[in-house]
């Protein structure tokens, strides 16, 4: 007697079951902010802002005193990744008083508006962070070419600017600059735009909550100099709405630069500083970086870590004065 052929249905059934669920079911995973408050609320009634792109930038500006004949530098302070204005109130006061001194939150971080659609320029890749610096100077500096101090991949930023805008850079201060170390997963930045890991990303990067404190921990040389009130002004920024969504979009942004092949093209007077323990950019990468560019200053501060404007505040100025006012 014949055998009937079996149905190949159900098993079709079964398999495109399968598929649909690694498609579809990605997408149905709820993913939501844990932040409760808007940008504005975080700053208070005394955050100021100004705007790029339709976007609130956030700053802070110390300005030369009432009695200066006119303010002398306008020093710029860019912060690096994780971190924001907060990260520069022990510096901010002790530059000359005759100093305009400025900070300001980069997208993504700090204070500033968690944009998610936007008009032209992507405001968490590089391109913006140069568009940003470029506004900020305009602003501030009335004439003046600006003193950059950037620090760690906020140095990278502040290379790239000096480099692309000679003349309106006056001096340069690389702090743990995140020059010739990779960006982590550059390659596969493609990957990001994949639907159901794009829905995913928000929910993925939100451990940044608890990593990124173990990463400040690990910025640091000496551990009992990290404050209860420090880690409380790092965390901040995880309290406003959508910065999960915000960090995402930076994570998977465009922030590539050419900075490393072009150290020999410098033209204004370059500090590097560095901590004599820094486990982040490490010690022996920034003197490396200072190796190439026999030309600029270089100051290994002891017993610091990757934040020695935090951790060694006074050393950090120590370096840092003569050079912004020789």
């Amino acid at each position: 007697m014949a055998r009937r052929p079996k149905n190949p249905e159900p098993r079709k059934m079964i398999w495109l079951g399968i598929v649909l669920a690694i498609l579809l079911g990605p997408l149905m995973v709820p993913v939501s902010t844990s932040g409760a408050v808007t940008h504005k609320e975080a700053a208070g009634p005394d955050g100021t802002f100004f705007k790029w792109q339709g976007i609130d930038i956030h700053y802070r500006l110390t300005s030369a005193q009432a009695n200066c004949p006119a303010p002398s530098n306008l020093v710029v302070l860019i912060h690096g990744f994780g971190a924001s204005t907060f990260s520069w109130l022990p510096v901010e006061d002790k530059f000359s008083p005759c100093d305009d001194v400025i900070s300001y939150d980069r997208p993504a971080f700090g204070l500033t508006e968690r944009k998610l659609s936007w008009d032209g320029l992507n405001p968490y890749s590089m391109a913006a962070q140069q568009s940003i610096l470029s506004d900020l100077v305009a602003k501030f500096a009335n004439g003046r070419p600006a003193i950059l101090v950037g620090h760690s991949a906020g140095g990278q930023i502040a290379a790239k600017f000096a480099l692309d805008n000679p003349q309106l850079v006056e001096k340069l201060v690389l702090e743990a600059p995140a020059i010739l170390n990779s960006t982590p997963g550059a390659n596969l930045a493609w990957l990001t735009y994949i639907p159901q890991l794009n829905h995913l990303g928000p929910l993925l990067v939100s451990s940044i909550a608890s990593s990124g404190m173990e990463v400040l921990t690990q910025s640091y040389h000496d551990t009992s100099k990290l404050t209860d009130n420090t880690i409380a002004g790092y965390r901040v920024p995880l309290t406003i709405q959508n910065w999960e969504f915000a960090f995402w979009e930076f994570s998977r942004a465009e922030r590539s630069t050419d900075v490393a092949s072009r150290l020999s093209e410098f033209k204004m007077p370059v500090l590097i500083v560095t901590g004599d323990d820094d486990r982040i950019v490490e010690t022996a990468l920034t003197r490396e970086l200072a190796a190439k560019m026999p030309a600029a200053e270089f100051v290994v501060i002891s017993n610091s870590g990757h934040l020695p404007h935090e951790e060694t505040t006074e050393e950090f100025m120590a370096a840092v004065l003569p050079f912004v006012n020789g």
